[in-house]
């Protein structure tokens, strides 16, 4: 499988501000990006989505405070999160939905860690 490579994540006050990164490389014929977070005991949780026709998609605990975009140029796609909370405290993966000629393949990041302190 394919490896996204994360940056971006750290430690982080409540109420403020990281921007994860996430290298795509050459894939091709990309449905859609997106970024999941797992905290600790817990499933882990879609917190945003880009398809790429443009249409964005946000879990509830986010919208407002986060933001999924990509720079085509440098085929990286980026999660901007504002406001932090100490519920955000998680390890952020990216993701990769890929069509293929059976289906579509999923990529993922190894992960990162987020650590909002209150």
């Amino acid at each position: 499988q394919r490896q996204l490579v994360e940056s971006g994540g750290g430690l982080v006050q409540a109420g403020g501000s990281l921007r994860l990164s996430c290298a795509i490389g050459s894939i091709s014929r990309i449905n859609s990006m997106g970024w999941y977070r797992q905290a600790p005991g817990k499933q882990r949780e879609l917190v945003a989505a880009l398809t790429s026709g443009g249409s964005t998609n946000y879990a509830d605990s986010v919208k407002g405070r986060f933001t999924i975009s990509t720079d085509n140029a440098k085929n990286t796609v980026y999660l901007q999160m504002n406001s932090l909370k100490p519920e955000d405290t998680a390890v952020y993966y990216c993701s990769v939905d890929r069509s293929t000629f059976v289906g579509t393949t999923r990529y993922w990041g190894q992960g990162t860690q987020v650590t909002v302190s209150s």
